[in-house]
């Protein structure tokens, strides 16, 4: 990383320093460290060639990126800015978060720092690093526009394509395209805090977070090749709690269930758009990490008891998360 009083113009009075001077040395020295570590992917799909990017994160070739990039192929071709290239192998997917790893033969450069999305704030300085549009080492900048939001994406079964939401995406206003993909959203210490995955218009991107959520999900994906997910079939979204609850609860937030999916263990337990969910096993749900942290292997096929509120009264149920490819293969 660049000190920064390596500014020739850093022995000036505070007052005699451009508005934009210290922004644009925390933005130069992010993309600096960042740049070489992020690659340029090439892949071969049944209907052609898609690209993206990737962020090396192991020190033995390992490359986060998203699961819709390299979709079902098995391998590619990655390249990095400093003349590194060559094939990759693709380890695992997981279209459910939108993330995959891969793994470059040959030397790669050093691995990125991965950070923890958990500690951002919205207005917080991000910077996107990717190959948008074939264009290598391409650096945008903005601010962490909102969190917790959620994604529709769309996953091939074999019985044709089915929706998933990815829960608990970043929203940022630095620019992305086509291409930025895989690529990194930083912070303004070089931490990698997210993967860029969708442009979703106009000054508005899409990132999934980095933390532990997501490094479980990259654990299973280097060691298994997949991973196990169990199916609550549900959509929601953080919102306040009312003041009359948070006073008995001392609650602050919940998640607002804005979509059951049709004869899913959610609807067949009786939950309704509409509900507050309040805990989950026993535990308090406030953000969309709360239910995704029970949504993994050892939840599948077990009664997980939910409370939620209703019209005013409290509601307890008994869902059954089934096995996600299980349920709608």
């Amino acid at each position: 990383m660049i000190p920064y009083d390596s500014d020739p113009r850093a022995d000036r009075p505070a007052g005699d320093e451009p508005p934009l001077d210290a922004y644009s040395r925390v933005v130069t020295a992010v993309a600096r460290d960042l740049t070489p570590r992020v690659a340029a992917l090439r892949v071969r799909h049944r209907r052609g060639e898609g690209a993206g990017s990737a962020v090396v994160f192991t020190g033995d070739g390992f490359l986060l990126t998203n699961a819709h990039v390299v979709g079902a192929a098995t391998g590619g071709h990655a390249a990095f800015s400093g003349g590194a290239e060559g094939p990759f192998t693709v380890v695992g997917t997981d279209p459910l978060s939108d993330l995959a790893v891969v793994r470059a033969e040959g030397l790669v450069p050093d691995p990125v720092t991965l950070g923890d999305a958990d500690a951002l704030a919205v207005g917080q300085l991000v910077v996107a690093v990717g190959n948008p549009l074939g264009l290598a080492g391409s650096v945008t900048a903005g601010v962490v526009s909102a969190l917790g939001r959620s994604l529709p994406a769309a996953q091939r079964t074999r019985t044709g394509t089915a929706v998933r939401v990815i829960e608990d995406v970043i929203q940022t206003d630095a620019a992305l395209n086509p291409g930025n993909s895989g690529g990194a959203l930083a912070d303004a210490h070089g931490r990698v805090v997210g993967v860029n995955t969708a442009v979703a218009g106009i000054g508005l991107g899409l990132a999934v977070p980095v933390n532990a959520t997501t490094r479980r999900i990259i654990d299973a994906l280097i060691r298994d090749g997949r991973v196990r997910r169990a199916f609550l079939g549900l959509a929601a979204a953080p919102v306040p709690v009312p003041a009359d609850l948070r006073e008995r609860t001392g609650r602050s937030e919940a998640l607002r269930v804005a979509e059951v999916v049709p004869a899913g263990p959610a609807d067949r337990a009786g939950l309704r758009s509409g509900d507050l969910v309040l805990t989950a096993g026993g535990a308090p749900v406030t953000d969309a990490q709360s239910l995704q942290r029970l949504m993994f292997a050892e939840a599948i096929g077990r009664p997980l008891p939910i409370t939620v509120l209703r019209n005013g009264a409290m509601v307890d149920v008994i869902a059954e998360p089934v096995e996600l490819d299980a349920e709608h293969a």
